[in-house]
C-alpha cells in the first residue's frame, strides 16, 4: 500500500517553482507531496528521445561538424576530444620507393598506443599504385588521442572525421 507524505521545505519549493511553473509553482500556498508507489511515466514525443532528426539524417555530415585531415611522412594528432567519432577517407601507396610503407590509425592513451586500422605495402622492386578506401568509427575517453601517421612520402593519407555522439553516446546533431 503506498503512503503519501507532505512536503515541508522551502529550498525544494523554491526549486520546483523555479523549475516548473506550470506545475503550480507560480501560486502561493501550494503543497507539494510524495509517495511511495512507483509511478512510471512515458514520453512518446520527438523531444524525448533527444532529436527531432531521423537516425540517418542525424549520422550527415555538414560543413560545421567535420574536419579534413592530410599526413604524409609525418603523424599528426587528428582529434583528441572524448566522444565517438567517425572517420572515413583514402590511402594512397606509392611503391616506386624502396622500403615498407605504412599507415597507421592509432588510439594514444598518452602512455601506450593502439593500432585501430594499419596499412601496409612492401614497395621493394615493384611500381604499384594503389588506392585504399577506410571508414571506421572509434570512441575517445579522457587524455585519448586520434592519431594518424604515415612512415613516408609514398604513402598519403586523405580523411575527413566528425563527431557522432557525446562521450556519454548522446547523438550530436549535423
Amino acid at each position: 500500500m503506498a503512503q503519501e507524505f507532505t512536503i515541508n521545505s522551502s529550498a525544494i519549493e523554491s526549486k520546483i517553482n523555479q523549475l516548473l511553473p506550470s506545475q503550480g509553482g507560480s501560486g502561493a500556498g501550494v503543497d507539494f507531496s510524495a509517495s511511495t508507489m512507483v509511478i512510471p511515466i512515458v514520453d512518446l514525443t520527438e523531444s524525448a528521445e533527444g532529436s527531432g532528426l531521423r537516425e540517418d539524417l542525424q549520422s550527415a555530415f555538414s560543413h560545421n561538424n567535420i574536419t579534413n585531415y592530410e599526413v604524409r611522412n609525418t603523424n599528426s594528432t587528428v582529434i583528441n576530444t572524448t566522444g565517438f567519432w567517425q572517420t572515413f577517407g583514402t590511402v594512397s601507396i606509392y611503391s616506386g620507393a624502396a622500403g615498407n610503407e605504412v599507415g597507421n590509425f592509432i588510439l594514444d592513451d598518452g602512455s601506450s598506443t593502439k593500432s585501430l586500422y594499419k596499412i601496409s605495402l612492401d614497395t621493394a622492386g615493384t611500381s604499384i599504385y594503389q588506392v585504399i578506401n577506410f571508414n571506421f568509427m572509434f570512441k575517445l575517453d579522457a587524455g585519448d588521442s586520434f592519431v594518424v601517421d604515415s612512415n613516408g612520402n609514398a604513402i598519403h593519407i586523405l580523411g575527413t572525421v566528425r563527431q557522432i555522439a557525446d562521450v556519454n553516446g548522446n547523438l550530436v546533431n549535423p
